[in-house]
């Protein structure tokens, strides 16, 4: 009964996690929530009773450790991002499953309804790509992103033209092209309202993830 009742637990915590997440925001949780239920259930399956419960939370705590490694040379790209960028407005976090997301606004990276990278962004994108060099075991995904203004004729391959730019820019600096994948979610996952001009700004982005594999 009790491990029913476990398991239930455990859906009802995976599902609610997931419910309010932007595709994105699912995509960077999900291997922590996947180890998770995996440990979860391992955990239950290996103890009795009271030691189901304590089996579940171990299964779970060692579960959600699984995705990507955080290393020493990840901590050290952040950092160096982080001094790179600073000021810049770009916003460098580490995810919930361990990898380096840098987010590059608007106003320096591409102009409305273009994929043409702006001045402003190279310089960015120069000490990016060599701190990719000087990690050569990470690989990268670059996920472009639109306002709602026109229509996802336009939106679909814009977004995703965005992130080919970047990628290509990173390619001429002496990035690896396999290491890089790409994708666009036009304007499906905005991270502001777009009923105004600066929250339109902060939905034309591109958002670059960095891994490393274990």
């Amino acid at each position: 009964m009790q491990r029913k009742v476990i398991i239930a637990i455990m859906a009802v915590f995976i599902l609610s996690g997931c419910a309010n997440m932007s595709e994105t925001q699912r995509t960077t949780g999900q291997g922590a929530l996947a180890g998770a239920a995996t440990g979860a259930l391992i955990g239950v399956l290996a103890g009795d009773g009271e030691g189901a419960a304590i089996g579940a939370a171990a299964g779970a705590a060692a579960g959600a450790a699984a995705g990507y490694v955080w290393s020493r040379h990840m901590e050290e790209q952040k950092q160096q991002m982080e001094a790179a960028t600073a000021g810049s407005g770009v916003q460098v976090s580490q995810t919930a499953d361990n990898r380096l997301k840098l987010e590059i606004p608007s106003d320096i990276t591409f102009d409305t309804g273009r994929a043409q990278i702006k001045p402003g962004m190279r310089s960015i994108l120069d000490s990016f790509a060599t701190s990719l060099l000087q990690n050569p075991t990470t690989n990268i995904a670059i996920i472009g992103h639109t306002d709602s203004s026109g229509s996802d004729a336009i939106n679909n391959p814009l977004s995703v033209n965005r992130a080919a730019s970047t990628r290509d820019y990173l390619v001429q600096r002496g990035v690896p092209n396999q290491r890089i994948q790409i994708d666009g979610r036009g304007s499906y996952e905005p991270i502001a309202s777009n009923d105004t001009p600066a929250g339109r700004a902060m939905n034309r982005r591109v958002e670059i993830f960095v891994m490393q594999q274990q």
